[in-house]
């Protein structure tokens, strides 16, 4: 088996990007969730009390820009050392983004709180899954054939 050509240097600037759409992915959630939490006048995504998975900071959420770029790492390796890589990433992502979603609705937090993270949770591992492989497909050298002569057939419109 021969390892996939690869051009790190377009992958490894995509995962970048796919970092800063993340964070702002989350930003924006968060953004939400604070408008949510004017107009309703409750709680919202962080109940008070001790500081647990699915209770973090909104600032906190900043930090899924390193997910990414793990992503695009795992994507990398993937690449590099495995037949069809898109199909092991793709399970590999939507595994972990499953967990992300389940893991906050087992806390004991009010159902609002939870609903929120995971949605959250959700919609960051759909933009990190689907653009880091994009990114992976887009970062392979695309196989050209060399131009071939063009011959029209003969028309009755155009005698020679």
């Amino acid at each position: 088996m021969e390892p996939q050509k690869l051009d790190p240097a377009r992958l490894w600037a995509a995962g970048a990007a796919t970092a800063l759409v993340a964070a702002l992915v989350a930003v924006v959630a968060v953004v939400g969730l604070l408008v949510a939490r004017g107009l309703v006048r409750r709680g919202g995504a962080r109940p008070e009390g001790p500081r647990h998975l699915g209770q973090r900071e909104h600032a906190d959420y900043a930090l899924v820009a390193a997910v990414a770029l793990a992503a695009t790492g795992l994507m990398h390796l993937l690449i590099v050392a495995t037949p069809a890589p898109e199909r092991f990433f793709g399970w590999i992502i939507a595994l972990v983004t499953v967990i992300a979603v389940v893991l906050p609705l087992t806390l004991t937090v009010n159902t609002g709180a939870k609903v929120a993270t995971a949605l959250i949770n959700l919609a960051i591992g759909v933009a990190i899954g689907m653009l880091v492989g994009n990114a992976a497909n887009n970062a392979r050298p695309v196989k050209r054939r060399p131009p071939e002569t063009l011959q029209y057939p003969r028309s009755q419109y155009y005698p020679e």
